[in-house]
């Protein structure tokens, strides 16, 4: 039987091991304050994906009556310090709408499936 360092040698050798970085934004702007300057986030984010910088992003759903503005981004970035200046470049961040943290985060282990219809140009992440 391996001692519990060489199983988890075992387990982990073939893993993805990527890094990439999470940006968790913090907000506590009104909805008319996130609202105005939305148009201008969403092209930003949009230019990230279309780059490859971007591997996911979304906000997170605030609790009742919580202030408005909380996100997290995924990023493929060379080093903490590229992923602070894409971060620091988000209008949301530029309008002072919201603050953010990077924390370096290295996939291990998990799954991503894609389902893409021909006929109908649909896709399902699952």
């Amino acid at each position: 039987m391996a001692s519990g360092q060489e199983r988890i040698r075992q387990l982990t050798e073939r893993m993805v091991r990527k890094r990439l970085f999470v940006v968790l934004s913090r907000g506590g702007a009104t909805s008319e304050q996130i609202g105005s300057v939305l148009p201008q986030h969403l092209e930003y984010m949009i230019g990230l994906e279309k780059q490859g910088v971007l591997f996911a992003s979304g906000p997170l759903k605030s609790p009742e009556g919580a202030p408005l503005g909380d996100g997290l981004t995924i990023l493929r970035a060379a080093s903490e310090a590229e992923a602070h200046r894409i971060a620091s470049a988000d209008p949301f961040v530029v309008n002072r709408l919201r603050t953010f943290e990077i924390r370096e985060w290295t996939v291990m282990e998990g799954s991503l499936g894609l389902k893409v219809n021909f006929s109908d140009q649909s896709l399902e992440i699952a």
